[in-house]
């Protein structure tokens, strides 16, 4: 429990023989600590409403977890791109007297751009591209600073919840030691873990919800990250894709706009195009990457080669998955967000109101209006 003071008694925990401990009511218990889950908390405490927050893992962030460990700038195993405007940061913080202060840069549109096809390397101008790089910095970051002193002490880590009762009054979420109560529960688990039945619904979720969470795409997901001596790649190079809807596969400048003289290219692949990359173990997937660039930057990786490191989101325990696919039926994406008689309600990047999926910002936002609807 991180030695923190919880505000809730707690009586013994006798998990070697599965029994369960009752802790006192909390109003409202978030299930997980991304994004969704991190800014619900936030606004919970804004408001006052008490809450807890269940994650299963030992730390806080899901897919915006980042390391600092390989180069001289922080680097973004999960969420890396700002791919709306700046102001998102002010409304996730949600309080006009507080300054928010987070440093990104755009990218040129004179950028060298490369497109892998039949072959082929065709090189251009990137052209109009929206996207934002943080600077010396990620998305992790961001509730680092901004987020996760509201929260911390409001959050139970290594708490994988197994059940979630909601027939009575009162909805009982159970973890594999404890079990709490509350008059809400807002989920923000990964799809994913919902798909592979994880968690058990008591009664069974609606008939439309569950089609929805049958049906729903969630792309496998993996991104490495090279250094190499010299940079010999264009700002992104990208593969074609046929059909475009089944993934993306990327190569890019990971040091672009850091104060940095590291050459660090990132690749990133979701969906179909990812299963060259996630079935692969290290030394084997070493090899077909840089046997790949030797491809097509006309071997000039394998002698530049200096060290790499890997995040599979497909074998990420309690994650299993990239994110929510592109080209999703909005339709359906509404009816994943879809609340359960005002007791149940699902908040992040795979569960929002439609108009928008698949990130950072689409999971803020879709716990901003979760708790608008549980104070309206």
């Amino acid at each position: 429990m991180l030695g923190v003071t919880l505000p809730f008694q707690v009586t013994s925990t006798p998990s070697k023989n599965n029994e369960i401990s009752q802790r006192s009511s909390e109003k409202v218990v978030i299930i997980g600590a991304g994004a969704a889950g991190l800014t619900a908390g936030h606004l919970l405490s804004q408001k006052g409403i008490e809450y807890q927050i269940l994650e299963a893992t030992p730390a806080y962030g899901g897919r915006m977890k980042k390391t600092d460990d390989f180069a001289d700038f922080p680097i973004p195993l999960g969420a890396e791109w700002l791919t709306v405007g700046t102001g998102i940061f002010d409304e996730i913080v949600n309080d006009n007297s507080f300054s928010v202060n987070v440093n990104t840069v755009g990218y040129n549109h004179n950028d060298n751009y490369g497109l892998w096809k039949k072959d082929k390397l065709l090189l251009s101008n990137l052209g109009s591209f929206n996207y934002r790089k943080f600077v010396n910095g990620t998305w992790f970051d961001f509730f680092e600073e901004y987020i996760i002193p509201s929260v911390s002490q409001n959050v139970i880590y290594n708490s994988f919840v197994s059940s979630i009762n909601y027939t009575g009054d009162k909805v009982f979420v159970r973890t594999q030691n404890a079990e709490y109560s509350a008059d809400k529960v807002i989920v923000t688990v990964p799809l994913k873990i919902i798909q592979n039945g994880s968690i058990e619904f008591t009664p069974s979720l609606p008939d439309n919800k569950l089609v929805a969470i049958k049906n729903a795409v969630v792309w496998d997901g993996i991104k490495v990250f090279l250094e190499f001596s010299e940079r010999f790649y264009p700002t992104f190079t990208d593969f074609k894709i046929t059909p475009k809807t089944s993934g993306q596969l990327s190569y890019y400048d990971a040091a672009y706009g850091q104060n940095t003289n590291k050459n660090i290219l990132g690749l990133f692949a979701v969906g179909a195009p990812a299963q060259n990359y996630i079935l692969l173990d290290e030394n084997d997937l070493k090899s077909y990457i840089l046997n790949e660039l030797d491809n097509i930057f006309s071997n000039q990786a394998t002698p530049n080669y200096i060290s790499h490191i890997v995040q599979n989101w497909s074998e990420e325990p309690h994650i299993e998955g990239a994110y929510l696919n592109d080209y999703e039926d909005w339709k359906r994406v509404r009816t994943l967000f879809e609340s359960i008689e005002d007791k149940i309600y699902f908040a992040g990047e795979a569960y929002t109101s439609g108009n928008d999926w698949g990130g950072v910002h689409a999971a803020a936002q879709a716990a901003k209006e979760t708790i608008e609807q549980i104070v309206s």
